[in-house]
């Protein structure tokens, strides 16, 4: 029997050799997409462990600043706690004398020293006007001077009583500035007394050791001594400067009160005397004028 060849299909032979090729293209490509996508995926899971590795990593670093911050009064001991009250008071103090000076200073000048201005011109009812009502120190003690001067006139009375309402309002600014100043004297006092009793602490540690004396108890009780000294310094200094600025703003404006009261009165004394020199002025100008007559007529 003859063998009788088959006839080869070119179709089944391209698809017998483009689906090998085919497979593998699909395959890498599939392999890049899924490879792009486990990145991706990899990425974001990183981010967000790299997130909550952050969060796990501070939480435990507040705990141990806490933690150190305790160990460091527990160390100081009373006198720490004590500076510490010391610092909390101070601070307290300081926000409510900045806040009362701010309010007590904040347009006052300006507004009083306009309506002075409307007073020299002789506009007295404006003057007052533009003062009154005024919760301010300086305005309001300068509108009570204005309605006493435009209503009775100079009177000791009038200065008298300008100079008690004038010790009431400095005496009110001057509130608790006194406290600041025996927190920021005391304090060193108070640091330097932990250093004392610390080292009689380190150095009685030293005599019960006897003959093995660890140099590292001693080193260890001094930097525990010392560490009140440097409280107390700490407190001490912001303390200090805080009060002089006070200080100095309460004294400013009982500078302004002194002056701005003056010129109050100064201004009806000025005017005479301005009066004053004008008629004496326009007398000369008249016995001159008479004596010249006199000699034409000789």
């Amino acid at each position: 029997m003859e063998n009788v060849e088959q006839p080869l299909d070119t179709s089944e032979l391209i698809n017998a050799e483009t689906t090998p090729e085919l497979t593998e293209l699909s395959a890498d490509l599939l392999d890049g997409e899924s490879l792009e996508m486990v990145d991706t995926a990899s990425t974001l899971d990183t981010s967000l462990l790299d997130t909550s590795v952050l969060q796990d990593n501070l939480e435990p670093m507040a705990t141990s600043q806490l933690d150190t911050l305790l160990n460091l009064l527990d160390i100081g001991g009373p006198v720490v706690w004590i500076l510490c009250v010391f610092s909390v008071f101070a601070l307290t103090l300081i926000l409510l004398k900045f806040w009362q000076l701010s309010v007590a200073g904040a347009g006052g000048k300006r507004k009083t020293r306009q309506a002075i201005q409307h007073w020299n011109q002789g506009r007295h009812a404006q003057a007052i006007a533009d003062l009154e009502d005024s919760r301010q120190a300086l305005p309001r003690l300068i509108g009570t001077a204005m309605r006493g001067v435009h209503q009775q006139g100079d009177t000791p009375q009038l200065r008298e009583e300008l100079s008690r309402l004038a010790s009431v309002e400095m005496e009110n600014l001057r509130s608790f500035l006194r406290p600041l100043e025996v927190i920021a004297n005391l304090s060193p006092l108070l640091g330097l007394l932990g250093t004392v009793l610390g080292m009689i602490v380190a150095f009685q540690q030293m005599e019960l050791a006897g003959n093995q004396v660890d140099p590292s108890v001693l080193s260890g009780g001094i930097w525990q001594a010392l560490l009140t000294t440097a409280a107390g310094l700490i407190v001490a200094i912001p303390v200090f400067l805080a009060h002089s600025t006070l200080e100095r703003k309460t004294e400013r404006i009982a500078h302004d009160m002194e002056i701005l009261t003056t010129s109050v009165f100064t201004r009806n004394c000025l005017d005479a005397a301005n009066l004053k020199t004008a008629t004496q002025k326009q007398a000369d100008e008249s016995d001159w004028s008479t004596a010249d007559g006199a000699v034409n007529a000789a």
